[in-house]
């Protein structure tokens, strides 16, 4: 089955190449003079960067070039920053991370005990509050979240940076807070909604009820619906973690953070194609993991996969 799984990632990998080396070259503009930019040049200097660059080859074997060099490790040259295309996503790609890691680890702390409660005081104020607080964390755009964040956190109280990566350490980390908090919220409003989801069912079964007849504390029965509700708690928060693909260019954007959000965007304005295609089939390859990690929580959650070794 795990094999099957790999075949399949790597046939959808492939196609996914295909569709974005096709896209980038229909893509309105040209490279060469995305490169010189506004300086003279002459018909000579244009046909050797043309030259140097294969811009001449028939697109169907510039992809062919590209995707040989990728097969054997060579990810490209960055037309743009006139460097290795692994260098270039390298030097961005722990900023990302760590902008990705303590969203998603802010989210998980506030959005699952926020949806039990929900789930546990259903109809109550709390209940309210929190419903209204995730539709609220759903509507909102990012960049909206953002801008607001920086208006009154940075701007108008100015506790936070209003932009940049720090000079690393403590520093970076303070500089990801605002940035952090723009993507939970909108990560954080679909997980209260699952949590609560999840929970609702568990607590209406007949298991828990036997559980409460029987004298067992509450707090125990939670304990005990919570981890039977984990398993699509667990499986919304690998999925949701797509949210963050999308979220972190809009939010990189907004703060001016260097990572490989602002990297992508810089990359398709300029059509550095050997950079989108290597970032979007890393992007790719990411979500993919995750969904295998989601699928072996589920035999760590549930002894019913544990004993027929299935996944389905």
């Amino acid at each position: 089955m795990l094999a099957v799984r790999v075949f399949g990632m790597l046939a959808v990998l492939l196609v996914l190449s295909v569709l974005v080396f096709s896209l980038m070259h229909l893509a309105p503009g040209d490279i060469v003079k995305n490169l010189l930019g506004n300086r003279p040049s002459s018909p000579e200097a244009v046909a050797a960067i043309r030259a140097q660059y294969n811009l001449d080859d028939p697109a169907w074997l510039q992809y062919l070039k590209w995707l040989g060099g990728f097969v054997t490790g060579d990810l490209g040259q960055s037309i743009r920053l006139q460097v290795p295309v692994a260098d270039a996503i390298s030097q961005r790609l722990g900023i990302t991370l760590a902008l990705c890691a303590v969203a998603f680890v802010l989210a998980l702390a506030v959005a699952v005990p926020l949806g039990v409660h929900s789930a546990v005081r259903a109809g109550g104020w709390a209940d309210r509050s929190a419903s209204g607080l995730a539709i609220v964390g759903l509507s909102a755009p990012t960049f909206a979240v953002g801008l607001l964040l920086l208006y009154v956190f940075a701007y108008y109280l100015p506790l936070f940076p209003v932009y940049g990566a720090g000079t690393g350490g403590l520093d970076t980390l303070w500089h990801l807070v605002l940035p952090a908090i723009t993507l939970a919220v909108g990560l954080g409003a679909i997980i209260v909604k699952l949590t609560r989801t999840a929970m609702l069912r568990e607590l209406e079964t007949d298991y828990v009820t036997a559980a409460r007849a029987r004298g067992i504390p509450e707090k125990a029965v939670r304990r005990i619906a919570l981890r039977n509700a984990a398993i699509p708690i667990v499986t919304g928060a690998s999925l949701v973690l797509t949210f963050l693909v999308g979220g972190t260019v809009l939010a990189e954007t907004v703060y001016a953070l260097p990572g490989l959000g602002t990297l992508l965007q810089d990359s398709v304005l300029f059509k550095d194609i050997a950079v989108v295609q290597s970032l979007t089939l890393l992007v790719a390859v990411v979500i993919a993991v995750i969904a295998l990690l989601a699928d072996l929580a589920y035999l760590l959650l549930d002894p019913r996969l544990r004993r027929t070794g299935s996944l389905a």
